[in-house]
């Protein structure tokens, strides 16, 4: 597999010039008035989502110039190594392979089936039977009328993507079970938990890959506690653990584990054993649905040519407002209650996939890579920070998601939600004039409007995926390793040493600001 960075590539200069004649001050209002076809070209029906990009700051001669980027960045050939099971993780030597998850069985035999599916068959053996086990047994909880409250302990992707999705399938959750998440290592996240449940109604999961991770286990360790202190009895039917290190688990108490692999980065475990809350909460049978919209969005990446391409078209624009027109963040707006979750699962996707500043042989970048990502739902955020993204300085593109069917019954409610999308999509695109300054919109700003028939767990599975891929997009044209996530490591590890400080008063070899701070947050 053969990659250029992007910057190293003719169509990246091509590209700097076309911003620099029209880019600059391409206005989509003029396009959408002059292209008749605009909206057909620059939408698209993908597996289960559809997208509108024609809101967007750009024009044929621009994607064309893109997807040249793309080819001289050896796209394809990254994206075939990553459907092959190749080691693209290079800083961990690892292959990235959370889409095998999702592969069924009988795709190994289809007609136009990945061709690496037969190297990979011990693989997809072993994730189909711990699938089948771990949807066996989230189906006797969910038929278990004495489990009336399931908590998760874990934190980043083993806490977003479940919490996130068992949200967004709230229409199809069990009746008569509660679902609690505890991530943060702060006390009162899992004290208010336990001050509503009981020791002999509720299952707890502990997920952690290594079993070792400190704010999981140090919330773990306090659950058993309180599960013992309140006259809990069968630790091995009260938890389960989903984790690689059964050992550990089973020197801690629980005898049912479900594991999952080192291809399986934390971000992209959701469809692992991980899932087991959204397994528990929408059945065995949802959970393969779920599996089933993602793995049609995989082949969609996989086969699909890149200029109908989805995912490839997404993240090829996320390049062009990125290091063309420099905007630095981009806000989510899904207009549907039950994706509230969503904007903080997709921060950490990109972020902590793209948030790098080095390629993936080390070389320090001279461009910008992931963006902020930032958002809340419709409509709560028009009346919070809309304001700026109406009227603020910085341009901050918008992505829109709407559903088009509800699932409850309450007259008007939906036809007003959906009015609103439309409308703010539209506002922040034709803007409005005002000589006195204070009620004019300059317009022009740029949205992408993605729209669900409904939200199931076949849509929801497919418009995850959709992310995932198109994170990958970016990350590829920027040579970076989207993969690893060292960032997060140094501060984990000076906190072990501040924990101690913090309980002996010791502040040598600090820096002045970190004793001072010390100083003030022991007890008196």
């Amino acid at each position: 597999m053969s990659r250029t960075r992007c910057d190293r590539t003719p169509a990246w200069a091509a590209l700097q010039a076309a911003f620099n004649t029209s880019g600059r001050t391409f206005d989509a209002r003029v396009a959408l008035a002059h292209e008749p076809n605009r909206f057909e070209a620059l939408s698209q029906q993908a597996p289960h989502v559809f997208a509108d990009l024609s809101k967007n700051l750009v024009d044929a001669p621009t994607e064309q110039l893109l997807l040249d980027l793309a080819q001289q960045c050896g796209l394809a050939q990254h994206r075939e190594a990553l459907f092959a099971g190749e080691a693209i993780n290079n800083t961990e030597q690892r292959a990235v392979m959370h889409w095998l998850l999702r592969t069924p069985v009988a795709a190994a035999g289809a007609v136009g089936a990945n061709p690496a599916l037969a190297a990979l068959a011990p693989e997809l053996s072993q994730v189909h039977a711990t699938l089948d086990a771990m949807l066996a047994y989230a189906d006797t909880v969910r038929a278990d009328a004495s489990i009336t409250d399931v908590v998760n302990i874990g934190i980043g992707g083993s806490d977003l993507g479940p919490q996130m999705a068992v949200l967004a399938l709230d229409a199809f959750a069990v009746k008569g079970k509660r679902f609690h998440f505890v991530s943060n290592v702060d006390g009162h996240e899992l004290d208010r938990v336990l001050q509503s449940v009981r020791p002999q109604s509720t299952l707890f999961l502990i997920a952690s890959k290594t079993f070792t991770t400190i704010e999981t286990m140090t919330n773990a360790v306090s659950a058993k506690a309180w599960f013992e202190t309140q006259g809990g009895t069968d630790t091995a039917r009260h938890f389960a653990a989903l984790t690689t290190n059964v050992a550990a688990a089973q020197a801690f108490g629980i005898s049912t584990t479900f594991g999952f692999w080192d291809w399986v980065g934390g971000r992209y475990s959701l469809w692992s054993a991980i899932g087991l809350p959204l397994a528990i909460a929408i059945g065995g049978a949802g959970f393969r649905e779920f599996l089933a919209g993602a793995h049609d969005m995989d082949e969609h990446f996989r086969t699909a040519q890149l200029p109908s391409n989805l995912p490839v078209r997404l993240g090829l624009l996320d390049v062009w407002y990125r290091n063309f027109h420099g905007f630095g963040s981009r806000s989510i707006a899904p207009y549907h209650s039950a994706l509230r979750r969503l904007p903080a699962y997709l921060q950490q996707l990109e972020m902590e996939s793209n948030g790098k500043r080095v390629d993936a042989s080390g070389a320090s970048l001279p461009f910008a890579t992931s963006p902020v990502l930032w958002g809340e739902p419709g409509t709560n955020g028009q009346h919070a920070y809309f304001q700026m993204l109406h009227q603020g300085t910085d341009v901050v593109p918008v992505e829109f998601v709407a559903v088009k069917t509800a699932r409850h019954s309450l007259p008007g409610h939906h036809t007003l939600l959906l009015a609103n999308v439309l409308a703010q999509a539209q506002a922040l695109l034709l803007g409005q004039a005002d000589a006195g300054g204070h009620k004019h919109f300059s317009g022009n700003r740029p949205s992408t409007f993605f729209l669900l028939d409904d939200l199931t767990p076949t849509s929801l599975g497919a418009l995850i995926a959709l992310q995932e891929h198109r994170v990958f997009v970016s990350g590829s044209l920027w040579g970076i390793n989207s993969f690893d996530q060292w960032g997060v490591e140094l501060g984990k590890v000076l906190a072990k040493d501040v924990q101690a400080r913090l309980l002996s008063g010791h502040t040598e070899g600090l820096d002045a600001s970190s004793a001072g701070l010390l100083r003030l947050l022991r007890p008196a």
